[in-house]
């Protein structure tokens, strides 16, 4: 039994204690995402947004050992992901609109700014999504 997780954002480069068996791939399903949930951290994260033009996510097997032999007696093939939708205001579900998402970065300043940006520039270039191309060509992100 192989379980393999979906990812698009922060979890790419920062699994923690994720089981991940080796590189993310490049090829997995087209999912609806977009840079639309204020994270604690203050970062225009990605989320799953369903009014979004879905893009490739990546994925990768897990060593999930206990979740795998669950799995498996269960006759259960498994694809996990994190499923966190937009948030806007602190109010989950609600998609900034691009005009207020660009005005939301662009309002950041200091380490906050930086961990934001640093948020954009990380995640991979294949998560090509419309407010992406408006971050890079209104902030130079």
């Amino acid at each position: 039994m192989r379980i393999a997780c979906l990812g698009w954002g922060s979890l790419i480069w920062k699994s923690g204690v994720l089981p991940v068996e080796g590189e993310w791939h490049k090829d997995g399903p087209p999912v609806p995402i977009e840079f639309s949930r204020i994270s604690d951290g203050g970062e225009l994260a990605t989320a799953i947004c369903i009014n979004a033009d879905p893009v490739p996510a990546l994925w990768a097997w897990l060593t999930a050992g206990a979740l795998a032999k669950w799995a498996h007696d269960r006759h259960i093939d498994a694809v996990i992901w994190t499923a966190l939708p937009p948030c806007c205001d602190k109010i989950e579900s609600r998609t900034p609109s691009l005009e207020a998402a660009l005005a939301y970065l662009d309002s950041l300043t200091g380490e906050t700014r930086e961990h934001a940006k640093d948020y954009i520039c990380r995640v991979p270039a294949q998560i090509d999504t419309t407010y992406r191309r408006a971050i890079v060509e209104s902030l130079g992100w």
